[in-house]
């Protein structure tokens, strides 16, 4: 008997076809093949959200190619991921290929899920088979259907309002809105001036070490308690002349307990923070480990581990680091995130007992495994202990200083998962020890504006507020960027554009349900009800679109154009008409006034960070300058100004030297290969000046 097994993508197809026998073809999908329509909203709202689903030209052959194998094959089992996503390719599956209409009177076409691609997962899949799971199919459509009406009813009111080209989308509305609402919040900030008061100490015959003033009169300082130069001067000159001794010892053993295995946010976030990966190639690279069978399913907001998993991990610690560093039992963690139901088991590898080096993984697959692998097994081991101390230093005056100090004892879990910690080593003292004090320094800080959201910080903030799911994080992020709402800075960390503090207003006034937060997450609320038979999706449906369509009518008649022309002296090269400023989805332009019959439109002139511009000769054809320019989608790079002609660009700014004997300057072209030129590279470990050309190794600091 042939079984044909239809997977979404040919690595996973080549993994699973691995543990199957010869009765057994595996092909894959390539993902959907069936989709709402390019162009068009595709959905009936008049006929009770009925969507109209049409195979894309990129899959007509592959359906071509499955209709064929279906017709070849005795059994059909459909093997798609196990979330509503998968769910949804596997019932988009049988739609497209009819498989609901030709084997009605044969055996019915089979669905298995698995949450590891194992050949023990697939082997139990198989014994196991089950229908498909129209309340998780029906999540997937609404969630669809709801960002097609919100997209394709919004954006066509962007046009008209705003500028033609933008978009408006359920939740990447509300993510810009997030980011503008940081920034504005960054620009409103004040800082405030603050001091601390630091010692420098030594007992008899020890070594020195340093205390911090702490607390008045037995009350704790705040940190903006010492509000300027004057009054931290008061409290060092009264204290130069003090007495000071050891007035309290307080010491214990500190525990630092591991942390949970990863769930897709936490991933995306470690994978960040340690390796610089964006959110959109952690969980690509994540795909791919998993379609080879080396992690489990990598969409997942549970914390739950395997009984199987943990066995495994306890045994490979035992064996690889010894009993000590094995808790008495499994350590088991509870998932806190909203409406978590989407997999069964956090990430984790699926074999705990192939280390990195024992699979055929490099760069950053192996980097990434590596992590994966490090959290599990450290969330299975013993806490770190910490050997901790805290010393109270009396001054025999109103002011109290502390110092803290900590020695680790034992390394436990940071054996495998290291974090970053100091250890302060503090002298052994004695209660009422007489102290000297060597140096007595006060210092000026001012309060720090809020950070702005790397990737990292946003998909936190927005799995804190119920906003999205694991699957929707990283196309989010990669959405808003390509659109042009955001960008990265230098530091690589969010901000908006301009036309993005437009929309967003605009929103904000005229529909503040689309970009509520609470809102947004109560609508993954609904979409969860559904997809756990609680809710009939088309009612949802109805019950958000009938008055967001009312609405919609009515700010089409109010709202006025929100961005108005600005007059320039700048005259048109073309007509000689006036040209002026006008704002477009990348931002402001230079446009002819004599439009439509003059069409001519020039970039504005870009400045660098500094808000300096930049202007200096171009050192491959001479006759040009180097001027900053700006893409199509909004990003800044240093080009020649005679393009075509000369087709001098490179990303990163240009270092400059000065030209021998004159006052001018000049672009430094690299010392080794003499081609390309020195440009300033910002990473994390600081700048780097590097040659432009790829082939070129030159670097310096």
């Amino acid at each position: 008997m042939s079984k044909l097994v239809i997977v979404e993508s040919p690595t996973k197809a080549k993994t699973i076809s691995k543990f199957l026998g010869k009765d057994f073809t595996v092909t894959s999908s390539y993902g959907h093949i069936r989709d709402l329509p390019k162009g068009e909203l595709g959905v009936e709202t008049e006929k009770n959200f009925e969507p109209r689903y049409v195979i894309p030209t990129k899959a007509r052959k592959k359906v071509t190619a499955l209709k064929k194998e279906a017709k070849k094959a005795d059994e059909i089992i459909l093997a798609t991921d196990e979330d509503r996503e998968g769910e949804a390719i596997a019932w988009h599956i049988v739609k497209a290929l009819e498989l609901d209409k030709k084997r009605k009177d044969d055996k019915p076409v089979e669905r298995i899920v698995f949450h590891e691609i194992t050949e023990d997962a697939i082997q139990k899949a198989l014994e196991d088979p089950r229908d498909i799971y129209m309340d998780l199919v029906d999540a997937q459509q609404a969630r669809r259907i709801l960002d097609r009406l919100v997209g394709y009813k919004l954006s066509p009111f962007l046009w008209k309002k705003v500028v033609r080209g933008l978009s408006a989308g359920r939740v990447q509305s509300v993510a810009v809105r997030l980011i503008v609402e940081k920034e504005r919040e960054i620009k409103a900030f004040k800082p405030d001036e603050y001091w601390s008061i630091k010692a420098l100490l030594n007992a008899k015959g020890k070594s020195d070490f340093s205390a911090q003033l702490h607390s008045k009169d037995g009350e704790t300082l705040d940190k903006l308690a010492i509000k300027n130069e004057k009054e931290a001067k008061e409290i060092t000159d009264k204290l130069r002349n003090a007495n000071w001794k050891v007035a309290n010892i307080e010491q214990k053993d500190k525990k630092r307990n591991p942390l949970p295995p990863f769930t897709t946010s936490t991933l995306q976030r470690a994978a960040w923070s340690r390796h610089g990966y964006t959110a959109k190639r952690t969980m690509m690279l994540a795909q791919n480990l998993y379609e080879r069978g080396f992690i489990t399913y990598h969409r997942t907001d549970s914390l739950n581990l395997a009984e199987s998993a943990l066995s495994a991990g306890r045994a490979y610690i035992e064996k690889e680091f010894g009993s000590k560093y094995l808790p008495q039992k499994s350590r088991r963690f509870k998932t806190r995130s909203k409406g978590a139901q989407e997999a069964h088991e956090a990430i984790r590898p699926t074999n705990p007992t192939k280390s990195p080096n024992k699979l055929k993984l490099e760069g950053p697959q192996k980097k990434l495994y590596t992590l994966i692998w490090q959290r599990f097994l450290a969330s299975q081991m013993q806490p770190a202990r910490f050997a901790a101390t805290s010393i109270d230093i009396s001054t025999e005056t109103e002011y109290t200083f502390r110092s803290t100090g900590q020695v680790l004892k034992f390394d436990g879990f940071l054996k495998v998962y290291p974090i970053k910690f100091t250890e302060a080593d503090l002298p052994e003292l004695k209660e009422g020890e007489a102290l000297k004090l060597k140096d007595l320094n006060k210092e000026q800080h001012f309060t720090k504006p809020p950070a702005r959201y790397n990737e990292a910080s946003l998909v936190k903030v927005l799995e804190k507020n119920g906003i999205g799911r694991p699957s929707t994080y990283a196309p989010i992020i990669s959405t808003i960027q390509d659109r042009n709402y955001v960008q990265k800075n230098d530091q690589k960390r969010l901000e908006p554009t301009e036309i993005a503090f437009i929309v967003i207003d605009l929103l904000v006034e005229h529909f503040p349900q689309v970009v509520d937060l609470q809102f947004t997450a109560t609508m993954e609320d609904e979409l969860d009800k559904i997809a756990e038979g609680q809710k009939e999706w088309r009612k949802v449906m109805k019950d958000f679109y009938v008055p967001f369509e009312e609405r919609l009518e009515k700010k089409y008649e109010e709202v006025e154009k929100q961005i108005p022309v600005q007059e320039t002296d700048k005259k048109c090269t073309e007509c000689g008409k006036p040209m002026v400023k006008r704002m477009g989805r990348y931002g402001w332009f230079y446009a002819c006034s004599g439009f439509p019959e003059c069409k001519n439109t020039e970039p504005l002139e870009e400045k660098n960070d500094d808000g300096e511009k930049f202007e200096l000769p171009c050192p491959k054809c001479v006759q040009g300058k180097v001027v900053i320019k700006r893409t199509r989608r909004g990003k800044n790079f240093y080009g020649c100004n005679r393009y075509p002609d000369c087709d001098f660009a490179v990303w990163d700014k240009p270092i400059t030297e000065k030209v021998e004997g004159t006052t001018k300057e000049r672009i430094k072209k690299c010392p080794e290969c003499e081609k390309g030129v020195l440009v300033e590279k910002n990473y994390k470990k600081g700048d780097v000046i590097k040659c432009s050309e790829k082939e070129c190794k030159y670097q310096e600091k």
